[in-house]
């Protein structure tokens, strides 16, 4: 099932976060915090919305880096009912698609609460100040990879950021699987 976030509520602070990494190391928002801004992204493996886009995350974030913004992806799904999300799966995932940033397990899922995370992929790009300026999608792919010559939404919004502090106002939100909530008593 797909599933679309609501639009960017501008300035809201970045919910902080302690989670392990797929490296074994634990990871908080003030490890990552870029320069010039953050993005924090809710991705999951088996996701055919992500798998379609696994390789321009990559090469966005890459080429985000050099202009002093970080990024770091969290799983949240429940790895009970979709095990193809677990964090062994996640590593593999991780080396297949050439991610350089840091990919976290929110167990809990508190995270995604935190955060209102809604679906995979969900962008959550952040100024230096660690207030909200982006939650859009990462260009115009679906469950298949759009062209390559597409608008980069994500990478240009990040850029307009780093440079100014605010991102665009016009802003087409993400679409993907919904996160996959663990069922509650």
């Amino acid at each position: 099932m797909s599933d679309q976030p609501p639009v960017c509520d501008f300035g809201r602070a970045a919910p902080d976060f302690d989670l392990p990494g797929i490296d074994g190391r634990q990871y908080r928002l003030s490890d990552i915090k870029g320069r010039n801004g953050t993005l924090v992204m809710f991705i999951c493996n088996h996701c055919p919305y992500v798998k379609a886009v696994a390789e321009r995350i990559a090469r966005d974030c890459a080429e985000l880096a050099r202009h002093g913004i970080s990024a770091i992806a969290v799983m949240s799904n429940d790895v009970a009912t979709y095990p193809a999300d677990a964090p062994d799966k996640m590593k593999l995932f991780a080396q297949a698609h050439g991610f350089a940033f840091p990919y976290v397990y929110d167990e809990t899922q508190q995270v995604a609460r935190a955060y209102g995370a809604i679906c995979t992929p969900d962008f959550f790009g952040f100024n230096a100040d660690l207030k909200l300026q982006y939650r859009g999608r990462l260009d115009e792919s679906r469950k298949d990879a759009a062209p390559s010559e597409v608008r980069r939404d994500l990478f240009e919004a990040m850029l307009q950021v780093a440079r100014t502090g605010e991102g665009p106002r016009d802003q087409v939100p993400s679409i993907g699987c919904s996160i996959k909530w663990k069922e509650t008593a």
